[in-house]
């Protein structure tokens, strides 16, 4: 089968599609064939070494496919049943194995590619919308990159929830579907500096929560946005990671909360994904929750999507298509 390598770490450039050993199902797994998988920006860190894993690696742990054979003791899933998942290892690939207890089942009107993209990132949003700070009716939240594919899913579900979406994007086009997405105002920090503007969009008094996934061009603005005992939650680092800070700032700056969460500490348990993975999926069908895939390649061109992931050139999720 095919499958998108990398054997060093590096640029895009280290990612090379090679034939590679089919897979077979151990007990507990599932073979699939995958229809759609996610490009997310843990696969570049993994890519580049900031994440260290062993080397060579398929790449990718998000996607969703039809399943082709069960292994010894799989009872809940069986060959042609359409699951999806956020963490099977190697899932840029034509097929893939998955732990049966971390597959979700997809229910009709929810096409492979909307799963695929909302496993990861619809998820993530769920968590930090509904748990890590759980939005309050006429909560005001700061969301960075909104225009982005957890940025446009996080947007939907605050305003979902009652609160109001402050989002910052980079372009007009970007503004615009974060504008679709629900935000009631959007600032555009190329162009201006977004602390004093949230502040002033709030009469002064700070958002209640930031949501943060760019890291490290934003944190400091991100904690000057907040209110006193507000909640910053730093879930990532496009634009690189966060240098270490003197934690007497959170005093200084207020009381406020800083945690930085990771979507398996909110799926612990087959009950707890399959709740969240279930809600999502279900605003999905019911055409509550909007999901916008910004691209689609071929396994041939996982170099171009992580090109275009890293720069900032997209909106909403991108996928690999087998």
């Amino acid at each position: 089968m095919k499958a998108v390598v990398v054997t060093r770490t590096g640029g895009p450039e280290a990612l090379t599609v090679q034939d590679v050993p089919e897979p077979e199902p151990g007990p507990g797994q599932l073979l699939v064939a995958v229809s759609a998988a996610g490009v997310n920006f843990i696969d570049t860190y993994q890519r580049s070494g900031v994440y260290p894993v062993p080397l060579p690696l398929i790449l990718g742990g998000e996607g969703s496919g039809t399943v082709e054979a069960a292994g010894p003791g799989v009872t809940e899933f069986s060959p042609g049943d359409r699951v999806a998942w956020s963490a099977a290892p190697g899932s840029y690939a034509e097929k893939v194995l998955v732990d049966a207890e971390r597959a979700v089942p997809v229910p009709d009107g929810v096409t492979a590619e909307q799963a695929a993209a909302v496993m990861l990132q619809g998820m993530t949003a769920h968590y930090l919308s509904h748990s890590t700070y759980p939005v309050r009716p006429g909560d005001v939240a700061l969301v960075h990159a909104a225009a982005g594919g957890v940025g446009l899913l996080l947007t939907q579900l605050v305003v979902r929830r009652g609160g109001r979406v402050i989002g910052t994007v980079s372009t007009e086009a970007k503004e615009k579907l974060a504008r679709e997405a629900g935000a009631a105002d959007v600032i555009r920090y190329t162009e201006t500096d977004f602390a004093p503007v949230a502040r002033e969009l709030t009469g002064g008094r700070g958002v209640d929560v930031v949501y943060d996934g760019v890291g490290r061009t934003t944190f400091d603005g991100s904690l000057a946005s907040l209110r006193i005992r507000g909640m910053m939650v730093l879930f990532g680092g496009s634009s690189g990671q966060v240098p270490p800070f003197d934690i007497q700032r959170l005093n200084s700056s207020g009381s406020l909360f800083l945690t930085r969460p990771h979507l398996m500490h909110y799926v612990l348990t087959r009950a707890e994904l399959l709740e969240r993975a279930g809600d999502v999926l279900g605003l999905v069908a019911r055409g509550e929750l909007s999901v916008r895939i910004g691209g689609t390649y071929p396994l041939a061109e996982a170099r171009t999507a992580h090109e275009d992931l890293e720069s900032r050139r997209t909106t909403g999720k991108l996928l690999l298509i087998p």
